[in-house]
């Protein structure tokens, strides 16, 4: 292996631009497709995004959730198929083509030609393609962009051709008019699911308006409200609620009678006549009680909704006369509410979907018949508003107010906020307005869409049972037209009278009616196609409805579309389908997971899809939504370009937005991954590098990791642990990314990093260092690169550059290893897990963690070595493990001389038992306070019965170990205050520290302060652990005891800094800080301490350097200065405990051959 630089020297991101490089040059992705061609395929479908804007952290999201997964399944043995789309057609690029032409009306397209528009429209869909895979690719995502699909491809829009036929056969497909959002800024209607992607409070007028009831004896007037003034001039129903109450009410004060819902009455205005004198009125009403309504209105009349169908009023405005006999009528239905208004609705059945449906229901308009629309596509009122005419209709609403006020109609004006949606692409306020359509019957599937999508796994399931569910239980009938221009058209011929339609399922059955070539089946290259009548050459011909697809139908049909089904890949697609994965965001559950899942199970009553991820919104740190126009967010590719992709990555996943819930990104949390995962996984790397090439600098053969079976079979605690860690490891991610929770994979990588770094290796460092043995060595060597290794493997998908950085240097000393790591599969789970084992390095740690703590609190250094340590623990085998083999490590890590285990729980604790509350509240209900009462008031002994048998039954409940909480509280010894001995525990296990000085003591924790002191000067020096110094100390005091001090320790202090601390009277008396060729010794660093533990020394860090007798090598060469300064530079170049060697191996001789 090669060496490798410190951790603050290591550029994560120039690392992954070179193994971008070492990718593209080895062909590693399409090296990986090959190699596993003939594996079982693991089907992927990809979302197609518009390409007419950049990617963000959504696209890069959704994008690493697809590229984790699919990395993860080419591991276990699948063949991953992996194409990028794009959607190329609707909206997003329509409504940009209009901004850059300024087209503001559909006749103005007309005007310029759909084959200019088409034109315009194509050239800017692939327009930021190249910037696409150049973050695409950045992020580490491998995914095929030369083989990609585009729904404006021939291929793909005859698939979509074939979909919607087969839609047309079994009986679902209609048209018909149907209220439906509209967009006036993009000129077409919104699906239901678009309409609800933008919302926006803002304020709107409400009204009361009085409609009077023909041949009322008190001249009575219904009074309906609206919020929408503009949809006045269309009125021709009224509704009520049948089962209502309503009253017939007449003002004290003006004699006007009216007709309203009781419950509403207080909504009407109280009407009192003007008074003459202001002032008086206004002093006598001063203090007064507010007027209640039933105070200034006389009830005339009491009766119930249904009661009032039928009756007929006078219309507001006579725009629509000739529907007299039909209309301006009350009708009834239960969509009234009394929430807010007067319990009369005012209806105009082309602007709303109730209206339009009650309107339908009661013959006020009849189905099928074309039904009026006194409102254009640009959103303004046609000549049959006369009064209005051309006028947009939310700026017309002020004076239609003024108009009805001119009538006298008025009863009431105001505002209110409210929530209301605008388009999303155009942030213009949408209408609901009545359209002509084709539809498909969505309703008729309700059933059958409920049952697939139980079949589905969703990560989280919530989204899955309640919102998708939700939606699909309230699905309506799915407007699936537009009537726009740059889009897959649809392939419906009809012909002039409308009674002979051809549904065209392909490009060869076009072909064959029209006689036609057809090369691009866009509108500007079929619509001049006609197909003759099959009645005869009388009837004409057929030709194309205007039409084209929603691209919702298209992205839907994508499983199909994007392998030319049914024309090609037959097979594969019955093998395959329903496919196995798809991620995307939140928002999708309303657009792409909806529309996959209704065409799959209308066409093979299927779901589309078998597992699928669902994202959150990635926001702003600020909580708001990214923009670019607020510059609120750091650009995607500078935090790359800082910190890495695979930091983006890992911050991503590990983050509530991959359980669909919100993530404020913030930039500082990239780079905390860099330094709590990457940092100390490069460092244990970085740890096993230096130590195996130490060997090679110590003389010995170079590295070669033992064997996988040897190295299991060490004798080795620490080995045992790591090991059996490393398969848990592999069993939890395996686990989880079998049951796609990527979320939980980070942190316990993290732990497992902890674990490695803070225990294993910092534990083990004499091992791996050498100072136990050159075997030894290379057993714990090995381990840890078998550990190292499995976790690359292991972690090889979330993080794709950094472990291949790691696995290019080990895979060196490995026999038969692959060209990259992502060749490699995911790590069997061999031999079993020492479970025990895991479990007591575990509670070591907590121990550490709790002596630590009583430390901190007493202001104990870990310096300071202290007398005993007590573990109290029921558990024998832990209290074994932890007196026995792990002795050592507690010990040594808290310096403590005794370690005493303790299985008397009772000697230093009192147990209290508490409930679970968490776990018992719903379970228990009503009988929780009893059975909580009870469990508190357990004796010491009943808590440890409880432990020992695991389980206690109260009232006729069996309570678990999980159920009650067992706390463990420091019962302090007599006669000892907490100065002197102190505890820290978590229920669990219970560490007791004696923290009374003993002077016995003193010489292993003098010697601890000069190892520390010794260490950060190397630390200081900037000193490598594998760096070879000779280490003196000098004592400064005069009769100083030091020496015996140090003789007492030098076993200790030898192991921890790795040779022979030397007195400073053995230093040569020449030794200088200077280097020179004629020296043999360099004095690279000194530092002076005093009163550590009232002794003062100085320590001196000196390196060993050549001695060359310049006259000798001089006579060496015959006086020949050139050739006697060349050896001298080879000799001051070569490792200087490796020459000393050589020349006591000949006798203070060595031979050198000339090149």
């Amino acid at each position: 292996m090669e060496e490798v630089c410190e951790g603050k020297d290591f550029s994560f991101p120039k690392q992954e631009e070179k193994i971008l490089s070492f990718w593209s040059e080895i062909k590693a992705f399409e090296t990986q497709l090959s190699r596993t061609e003939s594996l079982p395929e693991y089907v992927f479908y990809d979302g197609p995004p518009f390409a007419t804007g950049l990617p963000h952290y959504g696209h890069i999201l959704a994008g690493t959730i697809k590229d984790i997964v699919t990395r993860y399944q080419t591991t276990t043995g699948h063949h991953v198929t992996r194409r990028f789309g794009w959607d190329c057609h609707g909206l997003p690029v329509e409504n940009e083509i209009d901004r850059k032409l300024g087209i503001k009306r559909r006749d103005e397209v007309l005007k310029m030609g759909i084959d200019k528009y088409n034109d315009e429209c194509r050239s800017i869909v692939t327009r930021y393609v190249e910037e696409w895979e150049k973050v695409i690719t950045r992020t580490g995502r491998w995914i095929d962009f030369k083989n990609d699909y585009k729904t404006m491809d021939l291929k793909f829009m005859e698939s979509v051709w074939w979909v919607f036929s087969q839609l047309w056969d079994k009986g679902l497909v209609y048209k018909g008019f149907k209220v439906m959002p509209y967009s006036t800024g993009c000129k077409t209607v919104l699906s239901n699911f678009e309409a609800g992607q933008n919302f926006k409070d803002v304020p709107d007028p409400e009204i009361m308006v009085a409609f009077p009831v023909v041949g009322d004896p008190d001249n009575a007037a219904f009074v309906a409200w609206t919020t929408t003034p503009w949809t006045l001039p269309s009125n021709l129903a009224l509704c009520v609620n049948p089962n209502f109450d309503y009253v017939k009410v007449r003002s004290k004060y003006t004699g006007k009678v009216y007709v309203i819902a009781e419950c509403l009455l207080s909504s009407i205005p109280v009407e009192k006549p003007k008074s003459s004198d202001s002032k008086t009125s206004s002093s006598k009403t001063k203090g007064a009680k507010t007027e209640k309504p039933m105070d200034s209105y006389e009830l005339l009349q009491k009766f119930k909704g249904s009661e009032l169908v039928n009756k007929k009023y006078e219309p507001l405005f006579n725009y629509f006369e000739e529907f007299a006999d039909a209309a301006f009528r009350v009708v009834a239905d239960n969509y009234v509410t009394s929430d807010r208004g007067t319990g009369i609705v005012h209806c105009a059945p082309a602007f709303g979907e109730d209206d339009y449906r009650v309107c339908i229901e009661n013959t006020i308009i009849n189905k099928g018949e074309n039904l009026v629309v006194a409102v254009d596509d640009d959103g303004c009122f046609t000549d049959r508003i006369t009064d209005f005419s051309g006028r947009y209709v939310k700026d017309a609403d002020k004076d239609i107010i003024e108009a009805v006020k001119g009538k006298g109609r008025l009863v009431k004006t105001g505002s209110f906020m409210h929530s209301y949606p605008f388009c999303w692409r155009s942030d213009t306020p949408l209408l609901y307005r009545a359209v002509p359509s084709w539809f498909v019957r969505v309703e008729k599937l309700k059933d059958q869409l409920l049952e697939n999508n139980s079949q589905t796994y969703w990560v989280p399931d919530y989204v899955k049972d309640k919102r998708f569910h939700n939606w699909l239980e309230n699905a309506r009938d799915w407007a699936i037209s537009r009537s726009r221009f740059w889009g897959t058209p649809l392939p419906v011929w009809t012909s002039v009278d409308g009674e002979e339609i051809v549904v065209i399922d392909s490009v060869a059955k076009l072909e064959k009616l029209s006689g036609a070539k057809v090369v691009d089946l866009h509108r500007h290259k079929i619509d001049h196609i006609t197909i003759p009548s099959s009645r005869g050459p009388e009837f004409g011909v057929l030709r194309r409805v205007d039409d084209v697809f929603d691209c919702w139908f298209e992205s839907g049909s994508m499983p199909y579309a994007y392998i030319h089904y049914p024309f090609e890949n037959e097979e594969f697609f019955a093998k395959n389908f329903p496919g196995h994965f798809v991620a995307e965001g939140l928002d999708q559950t309303r657009g792409w997971f909806y529309t996959l899942m209704v065409l799959s199970t209308a066409l093979f009553g299927k779901p589309a899809f078998r597992n699928l991820v669902c994202n959150g919104l990635v926001l702003a740190e600020d909580g708001k939504k990214m923009s670019k126009k607020l510059k609120n967010y750091p650009s995607p590719m500078d935090v790359i370009n800082d910190y890495g992709a695979d930091a983006l990555r890992l911050y991503l996943i590990n983050s509530p937005v991959v359980r669909a819930e919100t993530l404020r990104f913030k930039k500082d949390g990239v780079y905390n991954v860099v330094k709590d995962v990457f940092l100390p996984w490069y460092n244990a790397y970085r740890f096993l590098v230096q130590n195996a090439k130490r060997l090679e600098v110590e003389g010995f053969a170079p590295f070669s990791p033992v064997s996988p079976t040897a190295q299991q079979k060490s004798s080795n605690v620490l080995d045992q642990w790591i090991t059996s860690a490393t398969r848990s490891l592999v069993h939890f991610v395996r686990q989880e990314m079998d049951a796609y929770r990527l979320y939980t994979v980070v942190p316990y990588l993290l732990k497992f990093l902890d674990d490695l770094t803070n225990v294993y290796v910092r534990f083990n460092r004499k091992r791996l260092k050498g100072r136990t043995g050159e075997d030894d060595c290379r057993i714990a060597l090995s381990t840890l690169y078998n550990v190292l290794l499995t976790a690359c493997k292991v972690m090889s998908s979330f993080t794709p550059f950094f472990t291949e950085v790691l696995y290019q240097n080990m895979r060196k000393v490995s026999v038969n290893s692959e060209e990259s790591i992502h060749y490699c599969s995911f790590p069997l789970e061999e031999g079993e897990r020492d479970e025990r084992i895991e479990r007591s390095v575990a509670r070591m740690k907590t121990i550490i963690d709790h002596a630590r703590n009583i430390r901190e609190r007493h202001n104990k250094p870990l310096k300071s070595p202290l007398r005993k340590m007590i573990i109290v623990h029921p558990d024998g085998d832990f209290l074994n493990d932890i007196a026995g083999k792990l002795s050592e490590f507690v010990r040594e890590e808290l310096n403590v001389k005794d370690l005493i285990p303790c299985n008397d729980t009772l000697e230093y604790t009192s147990l209290r038992a508490e409930p679970e509350f968490s776990v018992l509240g719903k379970r228990l209900g009503k009988d929780m306070g009893v059975i909580a009462k009870e469990v508190k008031a357990m004796s010491q002994n009943e808590i440890l019965e409880f432990e020992k048998v695991g389980e206690l039954t109260i009232k006729m409940h069996c309570l678990k170990l999980t159920d009650i909480k067992v706390r463990r509280e420091f019962k302090r010894p007599d006669a000892l205050t907490e100065e002197e001995i102190d505890a820290a525990g978590d229920g669990d296990v219970l560490v007791v520290l004696d923290l009374r000085p003993d002077e016995s003591l003193f010489e292993s924790g003098f010697a601890r302060e000069v190892v520390n002191r010794i260490q950060k000067l190397r630390k200081k020096l900037a000193l490598d652990p594998t760096d070879a110094v000779d280490v003196y100390i000098e004592p400064l005091n005069e009769n100083s005891n030091l020496e015996r001090v140090l003789n007492s320790q030098e076993l200790y202090i030898r192991d921890a800094i790795g040779s022979q601390l030397l007195p400073s009277t053995a230093m040569p008396s020449h030794a200088v800080s200077c280097i020179s060729y004629d020296q043999d010794m360099v004095v690279i660093g000194n530092e002076t301490f005093h009163g550590i533990s009232g002794l003062s020394f100085s320590i001196h860090l000196a390196r060993p350097a050549v001695m060359i007798n310049s006259e000798s090598c001089a006579a060496l060469y015959g006086g020949n200065t050139r050739f006697c300064q060349m050896l001298q530079v080879y000799l001051v170049s070569r490792d200087h405990s490796n020459l000393k060697t050589e020349f006591q191996l000949g006798n203070g001789k060595v031979c050198l051959l000339a090149a």
